[in-house]
């Protein structure tokens, strides 16, 4: 047997074993990263959501959302939105009214955005006192006639997100997905 067929049938060996490894290790991790995933979800769905709620979850046409109803009458829609970032796809939970007028609160489940720049957008380490400010500034946000941003300002309009500095894409894409997925959620849930 020469060389090259000696490398070939170790490498295939290496290539067989190291597969039938990480098979086994998904099949031990798989269920424990979707408990992970679903705690999140689920612990972003009451945050997003009024207090004192009974919250039931249903599906309408490939749509999981959440309805929150306080003395027999509904109150809040949660759902998960999501969408393309400047690097990463950000997925993010908001609640909204009943009457789709405005977000109650959002929060961003998944990021992978740019680390110091991107980051910001769910938690600023250069904001000691406030580092989640960009995302709390959707809390009581006016959902009509569409949320928009502003650059190096402060919001003058109650549909008006200020965008952080150095990471516009970021802060857009966050605006983008929300004006087009609560709006397309809204079609949806139609109550």
């Amino acid at each position: 047997m020469n060389s090259t067929a000696k490398i070939i049938i170790v490498l295939t060996l290496i290539t067989v074993i190291s597969g039938g490894v990480l098979a086994v290790l998904d099949t031990y991790t798989k269920p424990r990263i979707e408990a992970y995933q679903n705690q999140l979800k689920k612990e972003a769905v009451s945050e997003v959501l009024p207090d004192n709620v009974k919250v039931e979850t249903l599906e309408k046409n490939n749509l999981t959302y959440y309805k929150a109803t306080k003395n027999n009458k509904v109150v809040a829609y949660a759902f998960q939105v999501s969408g393309g970032g400047y690097q990463s796809e950000l997925v993010v939970m908001v609640g909204v009214t009943a009457d789709f007028s405005e977000i109650i609160a959002a929060k961003i489940i998944s990021q992978v955005e740019t680390p110091g720049l991107g980051t910001k957008i769910e938690k600023d380490p250069s904001n000691k006192e406030h580092p989640t400010w960009f995302m709390d500034q959707f809390k009581g946000l006016k959902i009509n006639p569409a949320i928009t941003y502003v650059k190096n300002a402060k919001p003058s309009k109650d549909t008006e997100v200020q965008a952080i500095t150095g990471a516009t894409i970021s802060s857009a894409a966050i605006v983008d997905i929300l004006n087009k997925q609560i709006k397309a959620a809204k079609a949806i849930i139609g109550e």
